[in-house]
């Protein structure tokens, strides 16, 4: 079953509780999201790592409840 983007959203916000987070449904299925996310939790890391911090808050639902998601990471300017 798809992951809702609530679902989605509330996941994120619990990961980094102090980010500016958007999520955007791609193609209307409940299966392919972009998000965009601003964290102090990422001052400093490289790309990779800020997306493997992202994986991680989502405890295993990638590539299972959630099949695409496009990510747009970054720290506050």
């Amino acid at each position: 079953m798809p992951m809702s983007q609530p679902d989605l959203e509330a996941a994120l916000r619990e990961g980094f509780p102090d980010a500016e987070i958007e999520v955007f449904d791609l193609a209307g299925d409940g299966d392919h999201y972009r998000a965009r996310i601003v964290s102090p939790a990422f001052q400093g890391l490289p790309r990779v790592r800020q997306h493997q911090l992202v994986y991680a808050a989502l405890k295993g639902k990638m590539g299972g409840e959630l099949h695409a998601l496009a990510l747009e990471t970054s720290a506050p300017s």
